[in-house]
């Protein structure tokens, strides 16, 4: 009966002629295919979909739902017709206001559903006035981009997406160096106050590591609809303000040109050029490693790089730990910095996937480890243990991710004096004037505005900001580590287990 009732209200919607239009640059509730009006094609489409049954999902249904119940059935047909009658619909959620706000519309509105193909696309940044921040391009005067999706567990497990992003030309985004590789990073997972990567970030810019990826929140509205606050990231690349190595073109033969630049991924997901070796055979652990930069390797780029790692990982996993050999192929100083980060966070994946390593050209250079990437599991073990007092990567501790290499380097007195010299500066410096309160107040009062306008899009998402409990992990990480590698670090190494 309500679905007759439904249709009969449609013949009158297509006598009267009756549509309810877009009044900015957010698509209308009840837009269901996308024209920027809401009218007797909606209501078609809507009873198409509910004739056949149409299952409901969080971003891409969510025009067909209109009513906002997760659901799509005659309750949204009536609310679509009560649209086209004149009635006042509440607003779809949108954003705050207070950061700047990217647009992007694929081209014909389609769904972004794949992390391999590129759909194209027209995007214009509102700085929405505010300072240190500018505008590029407009609704009257769009840009061309590209747009896919990103991620692992996250694109798999979650309904907020994370996308990668190919702009036409270079751009200045956010007042980042002007580059066309971004990423629009969802943290759907970040339950402590999106603030994960922005601290481990920024610790990584503080000790000292040659390159940081830079990150703005920003909100995004996606092909007329709002999906939320999120963080255009400097994605990971060749380039001279980011990976500064010199570049190689694939399939390259020179002898000393595939020497360098390589730009390397420790990796714990499977690629078409993922490159795999027995790090300890007794323990039947593997060590997988994925170029990224070059991607596709002649037979002598991939003889090179794979002696390489080879060498490095037989020169760690020897009986002797007096012996610098394994130094000769992995910068000490560096990794000790690296290991820091890491130790501070308490990210059980740092050195499992998303790990970065990266070589200059000739022989001599070494691995040098960085840039930091994706905190998304710093302090899982707090959930699990109640504290962080033990290092996740230098004691064998139960877990589903093997940190490659740091566990048998750790055992090294030299990287073990090494890693105390580097945090006692840091720690003396004052992390180099980094106020970990106050960097985290100002950072979530920052963003707190967008954080609840996302909630209101995500409302599976609505839980507190989490600071307090995120301040308190830090400070008792960093306390434990001051314990361990500070004033009062044992004069004799460390004996682990």
């Amino acid at each position: 009966m309500k679905k007759n009732i439904a249709l009969i209200v449609l013949v009158l919607c297509t006598m009267t002629g009756l549509v309810t239009q877009a009044q900015s640059g957010l698509r209308p509730r009840g837009d269901v295919n996308c024209d920027w009006e809401v009218n007797i094609a909606d209501v078609n489409a809507l009873v198409d979909s509910v004739m056949k049954g149409a299952a409901y999902h969080a971003l891409y249904s969510y025009a067909a739902d209109v009513n906002g119940d997760k659901e799509i059935n005659i309750a949204d047909i009536n609310m679509a017709i009560d649209a086209i009658l004149g009635k006042q619909l509440s607003p779809m959620p949108s954003f705050s206001g207070t950061l700047p706000v990217l647009y992007i519309n694929t081209e014909g509105y389609q769904d972004i559903v794949s992390k391999e193909e590129y759909l194209q696309a027209q995007w214009w940044l509102d700085a929405m006035g505010i300072d240190n921040y500018d505008s590029i391009g407009s609704p009257e005067e769009p840009l061309g981009m590209q747009i896919k999706g990103r991620g692992n567990f996250t694109w798999s497990h979650y309904d907020k997406k994370s996308y990668r992003l190919k702009l036409d030309e270079k751009q200045p985004l956010m007042g980042m160096h002007s580059n066309r590789h971004f990423c629009l990073q969802a943290h759907p997972d970040d339950y402590l106050a999106r603030l994960k990567n922005t601290m481990g970030f920024e610790l990584s810019r503080r000790i000292g590591l040659a390159y940081t990826p830079a990150q703005e929140p920003v909100e995004v509205v996606l092909n007329g609809q709002y999906i939320g606050l999120y963080f255009l990231t400097e994605k990971i690349r060749v380039d001279k303000h980011r990976v500064n190595i010199e570049e190689q073109n694939d399939m390259e033969t020179d002898p000393e040109t595939i020497t360098g630049g390589w730009l390397l991924e420790i990796t714990n997901v499977h690629e078409d050029n993922t490159m795999y070796f027995v790090e300890l055979q007794e323990n039947d652990i593997w060590l997988a490693v994925t170029p990224e930069s070059p991607e596709i390797l002649s037979w002598q780029q991939e003889n090179y790089i794979r002696n390489y790692i080879q060498k490095a990982n037989n020169a760690i996993y020897t009986d002797n730990k007096t012996s610098r050999e394994w130094e000769k192929y992995i910068d000490i100083d560096t990794l000790a910095m690296f290991y820091i980060v890491g130790e501070i966070m308490d990210d059980l994946e740092y050195f499992a996937g998303s790990c970065y390593m990266y070589k200059h050209r000739g022989d001599s250079t070494k691995l040098i480890f960085g840039p930091v990437w994706d905190f998304g599991n710093a302090f899982q073990r707090w959930a699990i243990y109640g504290d962080v007092s033990f290092s996740h990567f230098i004691y064998e501790q139960p877990t589903d991710f093997a940190n490659h290499w740091i566990e048998e380097i750790a055992k090294y007195p030299h990287f073990q004096r090494v890693v105390m010299q580097h945090w006692r500066e840091f720690y003396r410096s004052g992390f180099n004037g980094l106020d970990i309160d106050e960097f985290i107040n100002e950072f979530v009062e920052s963003i707190k505005p967008a954080f609840y306008a996302d909630v209101v899009r995500w409302p599976q998402y609505d839980i507190e900001i989490q600071k307090k409990d995120f301040r308190r992990f830090i400070h008792c990480k960093i306390d434990w580590l001051n314990q361990q590698w500070g004033l009062n670090y044992p004069s004799e190494p460390l004996e682990y287990k």
